[in-house]
């Protein structure tokens, strides 16, 4: 998985490390985008003087915060319209449903925490704009959202990048890397067996 990303990051270069991150945040296609591990191992080239990682980290804020607001746009202007959307190859109305609930539950923070889980990252935005919620209060908690994921996500893989040896990345990079992705979707996996087991509770009723 490192050498995949590696090579995709080293190939596309900044741009094309900015286009992943606006197209998870912001387009209905981009839920399957390795955000987390992306921005990780990009702060680690970056550590190795592949990249500048102020200039990353800033682009990648800007396009997180841009996506965010093409999302938002999207479920404003569609509305309920998505929710009668037909299961595609790049879209299935479950993610949305899902993200509804979450951000149900967890009202204004979800657009903050969402940047921390993936799929529903995808769909938060989206949401806010289905339920109308005032753009002013969206993009006050999107900017600390894109902040907080891009600065603290891409510095862990810089700083990381600094502690380990050369000749040790090999042995610790691609465990740390899943390490993250296993972090990262336990939310998501641990919300959906909670809405199966209350599905179960209330069907046995």
């Amino acid at each position: 998985m490192h050498f995949d990303l590696i090579h995709l990051i080293k190939s596309l270069g900044y741009f094309g490390v900015w286009a992943i991150v606006f197209a998870e945040s912001g387009l209905l296609i981009g839920f399957f985008l390795p955000g987390d591990s992306l921005l990780f191992t990009a702060g680690f080239l970056a550590s190795q003087n592949f990249l500048n990682i102020w200039l990353l980290i800033l682009g990648c804020f800007i396009c997180a915060v841009a996506g965010d607001n093409v999302g938002y746009a999207t479920g404003h202007k569609l509305g309920r319209r998505l929710f009668r959307k037909e299961d595609s190859r790049f879209f299935h109305k479950k993610h949305l449903v899902t993200t509804e609930k979450f951000y149900a539950k967890h009202g204004k923070k979800a657009i903050v925490l969402a940047r921390f889980m993936p799929i529903v990252r995808t769909f938060a935005p989206i949401v806010a704009g289905i339920g109308a919620m005032q753009y002013r209060t969206f993009m006050f908690y999107n900017l600390i959202g894109g902040l907080v994921w891009t600065f603290g996500v891409t510095l862990g893989g810089f700083f990381l990048g600094k502690i380990i040896p050369a000749d040790k990345i090999d042995k610790y990079l691609l465990p740390i890397i899943l390490l993250i992705i296993v972090v990262s979707i336990a939310p998501s996996v641990v919300h959906l067996y909670q809405e199966h087991q209350s599905a179960k509770k209330s069907a046995n009723r």
